[in-house]
């Protein structure tokens, strides 16, 4: 059977068995890819199953995160139609559907080398939402609408930490206010243990952390990889060249690429970063007054921020 075929079969019994998903991993990627209309009948099975089981969120996933991320040149990066793409089909009604569609979400920034900030804003969103107000299976656990779980930890730790998020390798301004807003929303609910470690750390890595510095833009990817692949002008050519014509050419190399300033002082980058600057205690100061009280995790934060700099910050 043709890929589509079986996708809207799943769709009409409003069920998809492990033979069926077996049948669509051997065809969808027969060619060595999916296109456009394979992706689209992965998302009509996936409004019509009723309850979907683990292994087809797995394939649902592992599947849709490779088309969105691998299939526009350079891959790695997801472009602004891919990405209006994704949210035009997700959101429908204004939010995600399904689970296995939050777990798309998270999966897309975590394999990508950036996104677009549309894509980011409304991941981020998502996810919020699904915190706080969301239920239903995970590929990884159950999603609770009253406080935080362990899964609901995870997935917040895997989207601000993701690669393609607002802040790569660390956490952004958003982010930390989000887990500000998400804190005060369950303050007094029962919570899973990491949630207070994760609200810590995560604020505390906005203020105080260091995330390197950021990743090549798409469109400066894909001009490097159109330089490495051009036949005779490429890599191996501009190399040929340069040995003959001068005995140091890394400076001219690092130059052509253009990758960044050499010599990058990461350690006095890093250090700086740590430093907690007046605009820093004013946002904190701001976030602890909104609710006009300290509570406990406001306490443990402004305790590790105290810890770690050897000061607490001008409350």
């Amino acid at each position: 059977m043709h890929f589509r075929d079986i996708a809207v079969q799943a769709a009409s019994d409003g069920a998809i068995g492990p033979e069926e998903i077996l049948a669509l991993r051997r065809a969808g990627w027969v060619d060595g890819r999916m296109d456009p209309e394979e992706a689209e009948a992965l998302f009509v099975a996936n409004d019509h199953i009723a309850e979907p089981s683990a292994e087809w969120c797995d394939f649902f996933v592992e599947a849709l995160g490779e088309f969105i991320v691998n299939t526009v040149e350079p891959k790695g990066y997801v472009d602004q139609v891919m990405a209006d793409e994704l949210v035009s089909r997700i959101d429908r009604d204004g939010r995600v559907e399904t689970m296995a569609e939050l777990e798309l979400l998270v999966r897309v920034l975590e394999r990508s080398q950036s996104v677009p900030g549309s894509l980011r804003t409304y991941a981020l969103r998502q996810i919020e939402d699904a915190v706080l107000h969301g239920e239903g299976a995970t590929r990884r656990g159950e999603l609770d609408p009253k406080g935080i779980n362990e899964t609901e930890c995870t997935l917040l730790r895997r989207l601000i930490f993701s690669a393609g998020g607002d802040r790569p390798a660390a956490v952004s301004k958003a982010e930390a206010e989000m887990l500000f807003r998400i804190k005060d929303a369950t303050l007094y609910e029962l919570n899973a243990p990491d949630w207070d470690k994760l609200f810590v750390q995560g604020v505390a890595n906005y203020l105080l952390g260091f995330g390197g510095h950021e990743p090549l833009t798409r469109d400066r990817a894909a001009e490097l990889e159109q330089f490495l692949a051009a036949e005779g002008a490429g890599i191996s050519g501009f190399l040929g060249r340069m040995a003959m014509a001068e005995p140091d050419f890394k400076g001219a190399f690092g130059s052509l690429l253009d990758m960044g300033p050499q010599g990058l002082d990461t350690e006095g980058a890093a250090a700086e970063a740590a430093a907690f600057t007046e605009q820093e205690d004013l946002w904190l100061l701001d976030r602890i007054d909104a609710d006009e009280e300290l509570d406990p995790l406001e306490k443990a934060l402004l305790a590790f921020i105290a810890e770690e700099t050897g000061d607490a910050p001008a409350l």
